[in-house]
């Protein structure tokens, strides 16, 4: 009994969530990754701290570039899911 536009009306908030979760995933992933990485390496090679910071610094590195990259993709797609609308909304009504 469910129709099409009940779905879609519950699963609104589905993209943002996404988003949230790639852009969480960014930060942490990386992070995590260099935290293991980096006290890894400087128990191989007796550095303490060199190396663990400078893992943690290209992490935050790579974090940073991944974070502005996925949210300009997601801004670039609002943009043209706003200009499709508007598009849609000033078409007359024999076009449709």
């Amino acid at each position: 009994m469910n129709s099409k536009k009940d779905e879609t009306k519950m699963l609104w908030w589905q993209p943002s969530l996404v988003l949230f979760g790639r852009l969480s995933g960014w930060i942490g992933g990386p992070i995590i990754i260099a935290l293991f990485v980096g006290k890894w390496l400087d128990k191989k090679y007796s550095t303490e701290p060199k190396l663990f910071l400078l893992c943690v610094g290209i992490a935050f590195i790579v974090s940073t570039f991944g974070i502005v990259k996925d949210a300009m993709e997601a801004m670039k797609k609002i943009t043209d899911d706003a200009e499709r609308a508007k598009e849609l909304k000033n078409k007359p009504e024999g076009d449709k």
